[in-house]
């Protein structure tokens, strides 16, 4: 069964660069970019048909004119945090960069995940863990995917680690029960009409606060 869940929101990282501030004619800053997050890189996972269903939803749907699909199994970074005065490696370093840089210029995230033993993959923690200013004073959406849970307890723990590095999670998130069962092989949802209602319903949430917290980090760097 697919439902949207109605589920209540909750070391080192690049420095986050101050948004250049609008003019005093412009409206509102508009916030524009959406990072879609493949959180499993185990072999033979489902993340992708999911991930990549989500992605064209936003597109369709419009609201984020950039969305972008970020597989964690191209960014793999080391489970061995470097200390405080130690070098990265140059592959790390690179690794690191890059990943910083595509999350930095997001306005909003949604992060695709499995349930693994009642949790989130390792992989995804990791993730989150090598980097701070990237997610801070931005919106979290979820979409995930399991068995009879459909990853839900994974999205409840992911609140709380969301609201450690200050960024705020959208109340309703999506959630696929038996996911391979509920996709066709085209990579579609077998109920297209009940996933794209509920994806636009998230999305619409994730717009909303993606724009009032853009235009706050205009006026004023978080933290500042």
């Amino acid at each position: 069964m697919f439902t949207a869940s109605l589920a209540t929101a909750g070391l080192a990282g690049a420095s986050v660069a101050p948004a250049d501030a609008a003019p005093a004619d412009a409206g509102p800053p508009t916030a524009t970019r959406l990072v879609v997050i493949v959180g499993s890189v185990r072999e033979g996972r489902f993340g992708p048909v999911v991930a990549d269903w989500f992605a064209g939803e936003a597109t369709r749907l419009g609201g984020f004119t950039d969305v972008d699909v970020v597989d964690l199994v191209d960014h793999q970074l080391p489970l061995v945090f470097p200390g405080s005065h130690s070098d990265l490696d140059e592959e790390t370093a690179r690794t690191a960069r890059d990943l910083s840089q595509r999350l930095n210029r997001a306005d909003a995230f949604v992060v695709v995940t499995p349930e693994y033993n009642h949790s989130f993959p390792a992989s995804l923690k990791n993730a989150v863990d090598w980097f701070r200013a990237e997610w801070q004073a931005k919106p979290v959406g979820f979409v995930s995917y399991g068995g009879m849970s459909g990853g839900l307890r994974a999205v409840e723990q992911l609140r709380q680690v969301f609201a450690e590095l200050h960024a705020v999670t959208v109340r309703d998130s999506l959630s696929f029960h038996s996911a391979w069962e509920r996709f066709d092989d085209d990579g579609s949802p077998h109920d297209a009409e009940g996933t794209s209602a509920a994806a636009k319903g998230m999305l619409g949430q994730l717009q909303w606060w993606a724009d009032a917290l853009h235009a706050a980090r205009a006026r004023t760097p978080y933290g500042a």
